[in-house]
């Protein structure tokens, strides 16, 4: 069930908008030094609530994993989608955001009249959107979309974990932690790592004098 403040939150975005199917957009993993961006967006069934929708990083991993398959299980339609390294380093990290959002939205089975994101910036759509500051623990729809988004990041970093095992990606899912640097230095970057993130360039920078200092 939606709580009082929730509710007020989005009655208050939505009061100038005709009705129409309402997505909630939100992404995961803009800070991390490797690894995909990962938005996902979700039209909620109000014949269907959910309980315990709220910011992904509020909510334990053992939590989210539930709420996940319930969401993808009650919601009327959702898209998890990504945007690569490669997209990452050659757009920078808010454009890839953008087009991870964006590719979001459209995917969905449902076209929703409305694009709630969370955040303070709109990727292009081809509906009206709105930007919702904290979105994610006021509007119940972008909470779901922070959830399948945070979740699906972690599953594919637990993936990264089994191929590359020394960097530790199970544990701290790309974010720069001493130990992820550390095994920067240690290994240098892996294909997965993104390149123009300042903690990478440096590491690679140092290995590129190194050899050139041997020569």
């Amino acid at each position: 069930m939606r709580s009082k403040n929730s509710c007020a939150a989005e009655q208050a975005c939505l009061q100038w908008h005709a009705p129409g199917l309402v997505a909630g957009v939100d992404e995961a993993g803009r800070g991390p030094l490797a690894g995909p961006v990962v938005a996902a967006a979700v039209i909620l069934d109000d014949l269907h609530p959910i309980a315990g929708l709220a910011d992904s990083k509020k909510l334990t991993a053992a939590r989210r994993e539930a709420l996940f398959d319930e969401i993808r299980a009650k919601a009327l339609c959702f898209c998890i989608a990504e945007a690569s390294v490669e997209e990452i380093d050659r757009l920078n990290i808010l454009q890839a955001t953008m087009l991870a959002m964006q590719r979001a939205v459209l995917g969905l089975r449902l076209k929703p009249a409305r694009a709630l994101v969370d955040g303070n910036r709109l990727p292009v759509l081809e509906m009206q959107g709105e930007a919702i500051v904290k979105g994610d623990a006021l509007v119940p729809a972008i909470s779901a979309a922070s959830i399948l988004a945070k979740v699906h990041r972690d599953r594919w970093c637990d993936g990264l974990h089994a191929r590359f095992p020394h960097y530790g990606f199970a544990t701290h899912k790309g974010y720069g932690t001493a130990a992820h640097l550390l095994a920067l230095r240690e290994f240098g970057a892996c294909p997965e790592h993104r390149t123009s993130f300042s903690p990478v360039t440096k590491v690679l920078q140092a290995a590129a004098l190194s050899v050139g200092g041997g020569a």
